[in-house]
């Protein structure tokens, strides 16, 4: 079979599929790029190649008026991930400013108790009690 014509053949076929809301390889949106993925083709074989399938693409989006609704539940998808995404990176530039803070306050915690445990070893083994002055006045 004509190469060409094969081509020709796949994107009529993903044009259809995108149409229908069954897109099987792309993301079904109304796109050249979509029906490109969808058809299995290089976007060039559209913007250079085959100019005529590219405009009744077009002209088949712009009869049938709305967007798919694959293509509207994509794009509330896209617009909620982009929030996330955000949400995400907004979280993560505070973690990389609350970390160092961190490391200074662990390194002077260790600091610390390291030293508590050094007064600990080197405290005598008698202990002397104190005597508040209650107890001393009571002895006279």
């Amino acid at each position: 079979m004509n190469p060409t014509l094969d081509e020709r053949d796949r994107i009529r076929a993903a044009m259809d599929r995108i149409l229908s809301g069954i897109a099987e390889r792309s993301t079904g949106a109304l796109t050249i790029v979509a029906l490109a993925l969808e058809a299995e083709v290089p976007r060039n074989a559209l913007t250079q190649r085959h100019t005529d399938l590219k405009a009744e693409f077009y002209a088949r989006v712009a009869d049938r008026g709305a967007p798919s609704e694959v293509e509207t539940r994509l794009r509330a998808t896209i617009a909620a991930l982009k929030k996330t995404i955000a949400n995400k990176n907004t979280e993560l530039a505070q973690l990389r400013t609350d970390v160092p803070a961190l490391v200074r306050t662990v390194n002077q915690l260790t600091l610390e108790n390291h030293e508590l445990r050094e007064t600990l070893a080197n405290l005598s083994a008698e202990v002397i009690p104190i005597r508040g002055r209650q107890s001393h006045h009571a002895e006279d």
